[in-house]
């Protein structure tokens, strides 16, 4: 079974950045895209990025666009979420998820990832 965990959160004033991590465990990890989720209190999960296998294909939400970079290195199972230029909205959990079927290159709705992190706390003062 594959686990994912998440660090590199914290508190950061607006204007400020912060890298995100998730190791993974499990042989999966090159074969599987990888996406960053984020949920706000009283919000519903949203879509951040994702990533495909070889790194080769992103997407991105709109509103994280030219600030937020995901990235991974397989050799290390482990997937990236630069976050620049952060806002107070930015704050949320953020979890990382690995997709691992075939089908869709860069998968953007959380229901079709199949395993997940627990979470990291990213929140940004005003």
């Amino acid at each position: 079974q594959v686990q994912l965990v998440e660090s590199g959160g914290g508190l950061v004033q607006a204007g400020g950045s912060l890298r995100l991590s998730c190791a993974a465990s499990g042989r999966t990890f090159s074969s599987s895209a990888m996406g960053w989720f984020r949920q706000a209190p009283g919000k519903e999960r949203e879509f951040v990025a994702a990533i495909s296998r070889r790194g080769r294909g992103t997407n991105y939400a709109d509103s994280v666009k030219g600030r937020f970079t995901i990235s991974r290195d397989n050799a290390k199972n482990t997937v990236y979420l630069q976050m620049n230029s952060l806002k107070p909205e930015d704050t949320a959990v953020y979890y990382c998820a690995g997709y691992q079927r075939s089908g869709i290159v860069v998968p953007t709705d959380g229901h079709e990832y199949d395993y997940w992190g627990q979470g990291t706390q990213v929140t940004v003062s005003s």
